[in-house]
């Protein structure tokens, strides 16, 4: 799979909650660097990730711009992340379904056509700020 069309798979299957599609587009031992923290190896530990996340967030992604570099071995996406605050995240503001509005952006690494490296970014202290008003 072409990178343009790997890295718009990888944010349609995510805005779908298609997570058989999604983890389909990862490597094996995929590296994931968490915003903020630190870096998790495989599939399955993406796998987990992406279970905790979906229990306290409900999320969809717009304005997705995605760029490729000349030999397809990495890409960058720009977006805005919609969501809703579900379930009460260990060491963070209680939930009680406030919205929120965040830019993001995410690093890529591509290896034999699927994801090998994901790194996400976005301002936690803005997030933070918005579900605590």
């Amino acid at each position: 799979m072409q990178t343009q069309a790997l890295i718009e798979a990888y944010y349609g299957a995510f805005n779908r909650g298609d997570m058989d599609a999604f983890l389909a587009l990862l490597t094996d031992d995929v590296r994931h660097g968490i915003n903020q923290g630190g870096t998790e190896v495989g599939k399955e530990a993406f796998a987990r990730f992406m279970d905790k996340m979906n229990a306290h967030y409900k999320e969809q992604l717009t304005d997705i711009v995605v760029m490729v570099s000349a030999d397809g071995s990495r890409a960058a996406a720009e977006f805005v992340v919609h969501g809703e605050y579900l379930s009460t995240d260990e060491g963070l503001p209680a939930a009680n379904g406030q919205k929120y509005v965040l830019p993001a952006g995410a690093f890529f690494e591509i290896k034999d056509g699927k994801v090998d490296r994901i790194s996400n970014y976005y301002n936690l202290e803005d997030w933070i700020a918005q579900v605590s008003a």
